[in-house]
């Protein structure tokens, strides 16, 4: 077999490290239950394993465990494979099944199986008898190790599931090959008055505090490029560096050279998606993921877009009247010393319906329900805050003129609703108070 063939053998078989994890396991076995003979069985002493018949009872609870483990491992890796071929695309699965993870988590669970039934076979008697004692404390060793790598399997398959763990599994490998072939270059920015990534991925949390003091020692202002949620491109610029306006300050001086990078990077994490944290635009954004996939075919559940108009309906209520962070942060003698961008009020109000009345704009129940909460958003966002909403229903009214011809069907889909069909004006019946009975 060529060099070649024999490097892809390695690289893609889902089979080679478990089995190789089964060698091992049983030369580990054969090499300490020689060592138990030599010793006669006395090198540990039986009140750290048990009696034989303690010791048939851990072994044989450990085999039938590892069964089940191993049966497991491999039903869930298939689950995965399942979802992603129907799911994102069929040419997923070469890196699902050559994930090294997995492959070791099978390999493990069956090497301590292996384990556990060639150290039963060597037990002797009952209440009386040799037990093989390194053999023993290997099985324990080897079924402690596969309860941790059981919970880090756990782990490692919900990751796996995620859209964003797919991405990176997949990204993640197309870089390292880039890198074999080019090597780890510093990427070199066109701006000297910038800080880069290092790596890719999405802004999730900003040490605020630490970056405001980072830009004090230096005597400069930080300007953060991305907007908290965005995905940032290794070597793209994370931070501009600004001189700041104190003594240190020149014409000719540049911040940048006065502040480390690793400064400033360690302060703004990077990971492999979206988070809640610190992003409110990311609820708003899976919200309305739902509701534009839930009234897209073959789906057509227009029920489930209402729901999600209620949640993104409150949680825009709950802002409308309040003030949103601003994007100044000074230090103790209120010099600025951290810029960034932040989504605005009108940002919010786009995220939540621009998308969603493109693609519902024809679904009455859906037209309904965003006029009725248009309708109260207006009744609490303060006057500077009303444009954004009276767009809105502008251009509502001209999608839904343009989705229905009659004048009738117009109407009723303008009319503001609730439940998208059930609490509107048009539906109800008006209850009138009755006159009390006189008394008798």
């Amino acid at each position: 077999m060529s060099r070649l063939r024999l490097q892809h053998l390695v690289r893609s078989s889902l089979w080679l490290l478990p089995v190789g994890c089964l060698v091992a396991g049983a030369l580990l076995a054969v090499g300490t239950l020689a060592v138990d003979r030599a010793t006669g069985y006395r090198l540990v002493p039986q009140g750290l394993t048990g009696t034989p018949s303690d010791a048939q009872t851990i072994l044989s609870t450990f085999a039938g465990a590892l069964v089940s483990l191993t049966t497991l491992v491999l039903t869930v890796t298939l689950v995965a494979v399942q979802l992603a071929m129907g799911q994102f695309s069929p040419r997923i699965v070469g890196a699902l099944l050559t994930d090294r993870f997995n492959q070791l988590a099978i390999g493990l669970f069956g090497a301590t199986f292996l384990v556990a039934v060639l150290t039963l076979r060597e037990v002797r008697g009952s209440d009386t008898g040799t037990v093989p004692g390194l053999s023993m404390l290997l099985s324990y060793v080897l079924m402690l190790a596969s309860l941790v790598v059981l919970v880090l399997f756990v782990h490692h398959a919900g990751q796996g599931l995620r859209v964003a763990g797919l991405i990176d599994l997949v990204g993640d490998r197309s870089r390292e090959f880039i890198v074999r072939q080019h090597g780890e270059l510093p990427v070199v920015t066109g701006d000297p008055g910038e800080v880069v990534a290092a790596e890719p991925g999405n802004v999730v949390r900003v040490d605020r505090p630490a970056l405001v003091a980072a830009a004090r020692r230096a005597d400069c202002v930080l300007e953060l490029v991305p907007v908290v949620g965005d995905f940032v491109v290794g070597g793209a610029p994370l931070f501009r560096v600004h001189p700041g306006t104190g003594s240190a300050a020149s014409a000719d001086d540049r911040p940048v050279e006065r502040l480390r990078a690793a400064d400033v990077t360690r302060h703004v994490l990077l990971g492999p998606e979206r988070g809640h944290t610190e992003d409110l635009a990311y609820g708003f954004r899976k919200l309305v993921d739902i509701a534009v996939r839930s009234i897209a075919q073959p789906f057509n559940d227009p029920t489930t877009t209402v729901q999600s108009l209620h949640r993104l309906h409150d949680l825009l209520r709950q802002i409308a009247p309040r003030p949103l962070p601003g994007g100044e942060h000074r230090d103790e003698d209120g010099v600025v010393r951290l810029l960034e961008r932040s989504v605005s009020w009108e940002g919010y109000v786009r995220l939540a319906f621009d998308e969603i009345r493109l693609a519902g704009a024809s679904v009455p129940q859906v037209t309904r329900r965003m006029c009725a909460a248009l309708a109260d958003l207006k009744s609490v966002a303060p006057p500077d805050r009303q444009e954004p909403l009276d767009r809105q229903l502008r251009l509502l009214h001209a999608a839904v003129r343009r989705a229905h011809e009659d004048e009738e069907d117009v109407l009723a889909a303008l009319t503001p609703d609730t439940e998208g069909i059930g609490s509107g004006a048009d539906v109800t019946a008006a209850q009138r108070p009755r006159p009390a009975r006189a008394p008798y």
